[in-house]
């Protein structure tokens, strides 16, 4: 077999591959006899039809296999070969198939990069040891009942605290926000919107001005967009917002006792502080877990330098764009400001999985290297973990997740955490204590 690799650019080849007549022509026979013992047609028995007429009446499906057949063997071996790990086969153009012929062909490919495994073991890292404090308690706790708030109507002036329901419309300079950038609807002019009176609440300066405000009250709010505004065609520049007040609301927070303790599935009120402490410390093991694999991962990054396959960039890129974008529209963020940063969303997107992608590859060869691989007990133990976590039946999941084309996913996740787990258990780890808070 004559094979030939063409660089065409960063983790991207041209492999020429011919295969000679003798193998073409074998595997013609090959797969010739096979369709002959399996053919039924009219006036023979089972098996027994001539081969003439064996390949006259299914020549297109014997063409087909061979071709199949002769091509994935080829290709396999031709990749062993000449050593690359295809990742994505983009293009493949036939040059020649026939029996009696040489069987060629080009693909277009992109291979996994080739670098040196950079030194894993015995890295050196920090670990803070943090535990949750009485004030951290105190702070969860106000979460939990802010969850449960309520809002009375009430006939008196607004208060730092209240909420306020009112009507704005908003200008920069004399002109329409939108006149700066037409996404800007919302900030533009908005009806019965609802605003805490709270520093820095919508844009800082505004609902301050609101106070002592009442119902059917009218006022000019003016202030200057922050230097940093998202919308950036106003940032730094005056503003000014004719707003009316259609009502003022109280805050009222839920006393904390036992019954506001059972509400979140705790018998008391000892219950469920002893239950937010130990949450709480959970929460900062795992980050502190985290923090120590990120400067494991960051010393295994700055260690080696290789090109990316450009189409798995490309794909970390969009899920990552997509998540971001997800989780800002589920903490509320407005579309328009969401497109009004689409390209900072883009570029950061892009730093990111270009450090993911480059760490999958170096975590993968490591892998190889120490043999840790994923077991099929590995991904059960994974599907019934996810299973519980969104209140489906195992059985429903593994559905799930094949619609999704999840499992490879799945099996890669799993692999990164071994592998992880094998570069901590092997480093250098001190701990210290943590890091002063900086001043306000």
């Amino acid at each position: 077999m004559n094979v030939s690799v063409e660089p065409l650019g960063p983790c991207k080849k041209l492999l020429r591959v011919e295969v000679p007549v003798e193998k073409v022509n074998a595997t013609f026979d090959e797969l010739t006899a096979l369709f002959q013992k399996q053919a039924q047609l009219p006036g023979f028995r089972p098996g027994k039809a001539p081969k003439h007429i064996v390949v006259k009446s299914y020549e297109g499906r014997i063409n087909e296999e061979t071709r199949k057949k002769l091509f994935e063997d080829s290709y396999r071996q031709a990749a062993a070969d000449q050593k690359l790990r295809v990742i994505v086969t983009i293009d493949v153009e036939e040059q020649s198939f026939g029996r009696g012929v040489p069987f060629g062909y080009t693909v277009t490919l992109e291979h996994a990069p080739e670098f040196e495994v950079p030194s894993y073991k015995g890295l050196a890292a920090k670990r803070e040891t943090t535990l949750a404090t009485d004030a951290d308690v105190d702070r969860a706790l106000g979460i939990l009942r802010e969850q449960q708030v309520k809002y009375n109507d009430v006939n008196r002036a607004a208060q730092t605290g209240d909420a306020v329901v009112l009507n704005y419309k908003g200008t920069s300079e004399g002109k329409p926000l939108t006149d700066f950038n037409p996404t800007a609807k919302g900030l533009t002019e908005k009806q019965n919107t609802w605003m805490m009176i709270a520093e820095g609440s919508f844009i800082p300066g505004f609902t301050e001005q609101l106070v002592g405000a009442s119902a059917g009250d009218k006022r000019t709010v003016t202030l200057t967009f922050p230097a940093d505004f998202v919308v950036s065609e106003v940032a730094g520049k005056p503003g000014s917002f004719e707003v009316e007040i259609v009502g003022v609301k109280e805050k009222i927070l839920p006393e904390v006792n036992d019954d506001f303790a059972k509400g979140f599935g705790a018998p008391n009120t000892e219950a469920l502080l002893q239950g937010i402490r130990r949450d709480l410390q959970n929460e900062l093991d795992f980050r502190q877990k985290r923090a120590v694999r990120d400067q494991l991962l960051k010393q295994l990054l700055e260690q080696v330098s290789f090109e990316l396959p450009e189409s798995v960039v490309v794909s970390e890129t969009k899920n990552l764009v997509y998540n971001i974008v997800n989780e800002n529209q589920q903490r509320g963020v407005a579309k328009e400001v969401i497109e009004a940063r689409k390209d900072e969303i883009f570029a950061s997107a892009q730093t990111s999985a270009k450090d993911r992608v480059k760490a999958a590859f170096i975590l993968n060869r490591i892998a190889e290297a120490e043999k840790i691989g994923v077991s099929q007990q590995d991904v059960s133990q994974r599907v019934v973990a996810l299973a519980q976590q969104n209140n489906q039946t195992p059985e429903k999941m593994v559905k799930v997740l094949q619609e999704r084309n999840a499992f490879p996913e799945i099996q890669q996740d799993i692999l990164t955490g071994k592998v992880l787990d094998f570069i901590e258990l092997n480093a250098a780890i001190q701990d210290v204590a943590p890091a002063a808070a900086p001043a306000a």
